[in-house]
């Protein structure tokens, strides 16, 4: 009987979820404001949550002060081990995810700017094994680390096990695949410095 009353908690959750999710206008931000603030320990003030984002696991999600998430954003924290944490003044634009869903922490500092349709995921799928289908290997998960002061441009990918530093700027189409110095301008596939920021 108890795993049917959490099967239906579960379901009444997951439906207040999306009821809030898709309320358009400034009604719909107060009320996902003063929804998920309840829900979430670590939730600064004046957050923007714009209609039809998806939030999971709010326990391990902790938003700063004025952070705003565009148009279908997803914010995706694992159950146990992801974590995802957004420093104050961060901007995150429309169709943007960022999934800790099966590891791996990922940490975004303050005053970041994030332009639509960037992805950056804390895990991998693991791929060696040729007997073995690649949807039945494990993933391989590491951390995110964004420093303050970045610029990340449009449809850019950041993969596991990457630190950017302060003041960095990400081109726009960029593939992030190693640590990105302070200061500097990155761009291409994989992203190469391109200058710096003087």
């Amino acid at each position: 009987m108890k795993n049917f009353k959490d099967k239906v908690l579960y379901d009444l959750v997951e439906w207040g979820r999306a009821l809030i999710s898709w309320i358009p206008g400034i009604a719909g931000i107060k009320v996902r404001y003063y929804c998920y603030r309840i829900l979430c320990p670590h939730w600064g003030k004046r957050i923007t949550i714009i209609e039809s984002c998806v939030i999971r696991n709010l326990k391990n999600i902790q938003f700063g002060s004025c952070v705003v998430v565009g148009l279908r954003g997803q914010i995706l924290a694992d159950d146990i081990k992801g974590k995802i944490v957004v420093g104050d003044n961060t901007a995150i634009n429309s169709n943007v995810m960022i999934n800790a869903g099966v590891g791996g922490d990922i940490k975004i500092g303050n005053n970041v700017l994030i332009g639509p349709n960037v992805v950056i995921r804390s895990a991998n799928h693991q791929f060696r094994k040729r007997d073995v289908l690649i949807r039945d290997q494990d993933h391989s998960a590491g951390d995110i680390i964004i420093h303050d002061d970045v610029w990340i441009g449009a449809n850019v990918v950041i993969v596991p096990n990457v630190t950017i530093a302060v003041g960095a700027v990400i081109a726009a189409g960029a593939v992030v695949t190693k640590n990105v110095d302070p200061y500097t301008i990155v761009a291409g596939v994989p992203a190469v410095p391109i200058g710096k920021r003087t």
